[in-house]
């Protein structure tokens, strides 16, 4: 550097003693060009004792850039290798904000200050805990279960609902969950992970919303459903009640949403608050009951206050990937769920009654054989003891 600095100030000094050679000499303009060849005289006595007033009047201003010439030739020269090939320069960052340590296991019951920077933090990082209010209820417990099975790699049945201060440490870091369809082709796509119970939504592969979720128990089902006019299995204009048999299952694959509606619904599946389809019946749908298991007929249950706002991350045609641990979802396409069918064993309230009218008629008939000796309680006797009789196949 010392050397660069030098030859940069010789440099410098040489071009003002050019130049005041030129102005003191009146010589012609090809004694410039032999500047270097004259020696010193008493004719040009300032051309080398020192510069003119007005040179020197500049010359600290020139040695101040001189310098800062040299500085920076010598950080280029420094990062530049023997090869010429540069080398990345690390940024300097600003003053970092220091997280307070977390003293005590965070779990449902416990409130104060570090409850609400867990939940502030879980809302940073997409894991909705709903409230930010300090107070460590069911929503922050989800949200918790979230983060355990898809950043601690915690099996489902042992998670515990809780922050340690290790976990609380790992929170701290960015990027903690990444696409696993990062190539997916529309801007949001959402990934259903069924053996974690976790539902993700990725905008430009970050994730802007993770949360747990509760999917088909893979249990044959048979119960009375309301169905809603529009929904599967009612085209008409009122709602129809029918006994339903089917299989709870989830299929593993790759879908897009098609349909959405607004409020409560019921389908063959259950009650849905906010569904959005994206598989025949099957919907990602709020639901008052999410636990830490599969609960549904099929479809995907995602917390109440999640289903508040679901509808407007996605759109319709945005994809949809329900991995199953067991293969990709695009190996096994776009598989619908199992067909239902009646149940073979549901009565309907008609059939009720006319089974009543039919014990009736019996009633009648046996009335007739009473004798004439006493006629009065005689039928009312025999109608009671009849009437008794069929009541155990009534449904």
């Amino acid at each position: 550097m010392v050397s660069i600095i030098s030859r940069v100030l010789v440099a410098c000094q040489h071009s003002a003693l050019l130049r005041s050679f030129a102005k003191y000499s009146g010589k012609c303009s090809h004694c410039v060009k032999n500047f270097e060849q004259l020696k010193p005289t008493d004719d040009f006595p300032q051309a080398f004792d020192a510069p003119p007033s007005h040179v020197r009047r500049w010359w600290p201003a020139a040695v101040a850039a001189v310098l800062l010439v040299g500085v920076i030739a010598f950080g280029a020269a420094t990062n530049s290798g023997t090869d010429g090939t540069s080398t990345t320069s690390t940024a300097v960052s600003g003053p970092t904000t220091t997280v307070p340590a977390l003293k005590r296991t965070l779990k449902a019951g416990l409130r104060g200050p570090d409850v609400r920077r867990l939940q502030q933090r879980l809302k940073d990082l997409a894991f909705d805990p709903n409230l930010i209010d300090g107070d460590f209820g069911y929503n922050t417990t989800q949200s918790v279960w979230a983060f355990e099975k898809l950043v601690l790699k915690t099996p489902r049945k042992k998670v515990t609902g809780s922050i340690t201060p290790e976990s609380w440490q790992l929170l701290q870091q960015d990027n903690l969950i990444v696409p696993r369809r990062p190539q997916a082709p529309t801007e949001t796509h959402v990934e259903i992970y069924l053996p974690e119970q976790v539902l993700v939504v990725f905008k430009k592969g970050k994730p802007i919303l993770v949360t747990h979720i509760s999917t088909g128990t893979g249990e044959d089902w048979c119960e009375e459903v309301t169905i809603d006019p529009g929904e599967q299995g009612n085209p008409g204009t009122e709602p129809l009640k029918k006994g339903v048999c089917g299989k709870a299952v989830t299929p593993g694959g790759f879908y897009y949403f098609y349909n959405r509606k607004s409020g409560t619904r019921q389908s063959k599946l259950g009650t849905m608050w906010n569904p959005v389809y994206f598989n025949g019946g099957i919907a990602v749908h709020g639901a008052a009951q999410v636990p830490n298991s599969p609960a549904s007929h099929g479809c995907v249950r995602i917390p109440m206050h999640v289903s508040e706002y679901f509808q407007t991350l996605v759109a319709y045609g945005d994809r949809v990937y329900v991995f199953d641990g067991v293969k990709e979802p695009e190996q096994y396409g776009a598989p619908v769920p199992p067909a239902d069918k009646p149940d073979p064993d549901y009565t309907t309230t008609t059939s009720s009654t006319s089974t009543t009218s039919t014990v009736v008629q019996t009633t009648t008939t046996i009335k007739q054989k009473p004798t004439t000796t006493v006629p009065a309680p005689v039928p009312t006797a025999t109608t009671s003891t009849v009437a008794q009789v069929p009541a155990s196949s009534l449904p």
